[in-house]
């Protein structure tokens, strides 16, 4: 069976921009975070957003030049970006982890189809880990098989499972938000911790059996 590999340091990883900068190496792990397109509302975000960008401005970074803010704070030292980092990633997972929206990921069959679309090209276009589908997101570990673009399996993994999902609820547009959350995953430490991290997360949220679903992968990592 094959086994994740993480992120390559000799390897300056390529860096493609969509909505944020996104860091992308080839056959390497990654955390992935997506979620439902209701699962933070206007004000919510707005408020997130606000936060984010005083902190920003505390440490002298400026918004009028209308640059975006993942772009932005690459202007800042390497200890503020980590702070950066793991102060908004800290809250804005724990903003999905509240509840917000419909959450219609609550519902036994609605998460199947998602469970579907993630186990579907398992061992051709990617190495599927442990992945927890919560009532409002999704948090899976990764890792794109050779000859294949990351963004291209999370697109047709969303697409797949909005259509059979607005089919089965009855109702149209968007079900998943755009943008994704994903992070090369640097080696074994941090790979153990977000296998914790998906592993503990209903418990985190306060959800009753049921309500989600969490799955542990028998796939092996570089340095088991």
């Amino acid at each position: 069976m094959s086994r994740f590999r993480f992120y390559n340091f000799d390897l300056n990883p390529m860096v493609t921009r969509r909505r944020l900068p996104h860091w992308e190496q080839s056959e390497v792990c990654y955390f992935l975070t997506f979620r439902t397109a209701d699962s933070l509302p206007a004000e919510v975000a707005a408020l997130f957003r606000w936060k984010r960008e005083h902190w920003l401005e505390c440490k002298g970074v400026k918004f009028s030049d209308g640059r975006p803010w993942g772009e932005a704070i690459q202007s800042l030292s390497a200890e503020d970006r980590k702070a950066f980092n793991r102060e908004f990633s800290t809250e804005f997972h724990g903003l999905l982890d509240a509840g917000h929206g419909r959450c219609w990921l609550k519902e036994s069959s609605t998460r199947k189809i998602v469970e579907e679309a993630l186990q579907h090209g398992d061992g051709s276009r990617c190495l599927l880990g442990d992945y927890v589908i919560m009532p409002n997101h999704v948090h899976v570990l990764m890792q794109p098989c050779s000859g294949n673009v990351l963004k291209e399996i999370l697109t047709s993994l969303k697409k797949y499972s909005a259509r059979r999902i607005n089919h089965h609820r009855q109702a149209p547009g968007s079900f998943w938000q755009a943008e994704s959350y994903d992070r090369i995953v640097r080696d074994q430490r941090e790979y153990a911790h977000y296998r914790s991290y998906i592993a503990e997360n209903p418990a985190k949220a306060g959800l009753d059996d049921g309500s989600y679903t969490c799955y542990r992968s028998a796939r092996g990592a570089e340095g088991e």
